[in-house]
């Protein structure tokens, strides 16, 4: 646990990055550890998409808003969720629950009523839920990156249904949600590098009852 505080405290949000590659076995060790993350009843309702094609961050870059990291990063990490629960989602996911332990699917009832239950709800309402999911993945990546030495820049500004469009995401239906540029700092030409990192005392954002 120290090491990951210790890794957290050194992490920040980069604002510039050098370019340099992030080497592959450190990359694999981010999406494992994000592929580890837990999700309501292991679900996992989406997908990440892993960028890393220089023409096609530089059509990125403008519905980004024109943040240089999509273009300066090494890879840039999509996160984009499921638009809603289907049938063909859930039987998918039933499929490799049973597999995977070894097991009917008729077995999985508890499961099945669950997922039954989420596909009556409007599909607006489960997006929603999917995303709030696949955020738990996105923190889960944050902190595998600061552990490998691997600056992230958690970013929520850009345009979505314009990346779902150029990604064809909106054909798999798919919704970005929020997006991880991967790479290494600028330190010397980073104006937030040198500040000091600001979060709220312990005493006043922990509430003890």
């Amino acid at each position: 646990m120290t090491t990951l505080i210790k890794a957290l405290e050194w992490r920040y949000a980069v604002k510039k990055m050098n370019g340099h590659t992030v080497p592959a076995d450190k990359l694999e060790k981010i999406l494992d550890a994000m592929r580890l993350a837990p999700s309501s009843m292991g679900v996992q309702p989406y997908s990440v998409i892993v960028i890393s094609d220089p023409a096609l961050k530089e059509q990125i870059l403008p519905l980004a808003r024109d943040q240089k990291q999509i273009v300066d990063c090494s890879h840039l990490l999509v996160f984009a969720a499921w638009d809603n629960i289907t049938p063909e989602r859930a039987a998918a996911f039933l499929d490799d629950h049973a597999t995977a332990r070894n097991v009917s699917v008729d077995s999985l009832s508890y499961y099945k009523g669950v997922l039954d239950n989420l596909m009556k709800r409007p599909a607006e309402e489960n997006f929603n839920w999917n995303a709030r999911q696949a955020y738990i993945a996105f923190g889960i990546a944050i902190a595998a990156a600061a552990e490998e030495g691997v600056d992230a820049t958690p970013m929520e500004g850009f345009n979505g249904p314009g990346l779902d469009t150029l990604l064809g995401l909106d054909q798999e239906g798919l919704r970005s949600v929020t997006i991880l540029p991967l790479g290494y700092r600028d330190a010397e030409n980073d104006w937030l590098a040198p500040l000091v990192k600001v979060r709220r005392e312990k005493s006043k954002l922990v509430l003890r009852k």
